[in-house]
């Protein structure tokens, strides 16, 4: 009865001691970060991944495409919200991700445009850097997809800016399967980049749980591309007839 009595109490300290470790475990973690501070927010949320956008570029058209659908954990709390939006006369963009962050993003791209107008890769790899180095953006949870009549881009929080060479990027849950669609359908004649979006989607919104029918869309048409060819050109005249003033 000793010896029962011994292993019952030993078993009732079990809880308490394995706190115990737990909580130097996490107190040793934070001591090897870098000022022991904690670390930041990575993109692992289920709602981070959960949808899906799709921007193709064909025969000088621009198409980029979202579903509607909000998931939180395994609940559909929305199933019409607008994740893709006009920046610009002619810059269209796109996220995946927590709804506040991406805004505050798109709101940091206006910015960057505003200081770069007309220079999208800037704008977009000044957003990249800011994205990565200031510590309360890097916190941020959202990717984006951003383009105008001339390049599309793909831009994380990791400080990527990457365009794609088949003018055709899918990001979100249900990314890699609109993705592979558009590629199929790409080559198909008679098929438009509207045409291609909306087939692609309809496939990763039939695969993906994450991903449902109610398709927003944005559009770069020859138009936009010429405007945006004048609004070039009249910032470079006006570069230039501020240097010859001086």
């Amino acid at each position: 009865s000793l010896i029962s009595l011994g292993s019952t109490q030993q078993l009732a300290r079990v809880p308490s001691m394995l706190r115990r470790v737990a909580k130097q475990l996490a107190a040793a973690s934070v001591a090897a970060r870098p000022g022991g501070a904690p670390s930041a927010r990575t993109f692992t949320s289920s709602s981070a991944r959960a949808t899906t956008v799709l921007c193709v570029r064909k025969d000088g058209d621009v198409v980029l495409m979202a579903d509607g659908q909000v998931t939180l954990g395994s609940q559909v709390v929305k199933p019409n919200v607008k994740k893709v939006r006009r920046l610009q006369a002619g810059v269209i963009g796109g996220f995946a991700g927590a709804t506040a962050d991406a805004f505050t993003l798109f709101e940091r791209l206006e910015m960057k445009l505003d200081e770069h107008p007309g220079q999208l890769t800037r704008a977009a790899v000044e957003l990249a850097k800011a994205w990565r180095n200031d510590k309360y953006l890097r916190r941020l949870e959202a990717t984006m997809v951003v383009a105008d009549a001339e390049h599309i881009f793909q831009i994380t929080g990791g400080g990527d800016v990457i365009e794609p060479h088949e003018g055709i990027v899918g990001i979100g849950s249900g990314g890699p399967f609109a993705t592979a669609a558009a590629r199929a359908l790409m080559d198909v004649p008679g098929m438009s980049a509207a045409d291609i979006c909306r087939k692609a989607m309809t496939i990763a919104a039939d695969t993906c749980v994450y991903t449902n029918h109610n398709f927003v869309t944005e559009t770069i048409g020859p138009d936009d591309a010429k405007h945006e060819g004048e609004t070039k050109d009249k910032d470079a005249e006006t570069k230039d007839k501020k240097k010859d003033k001086k």
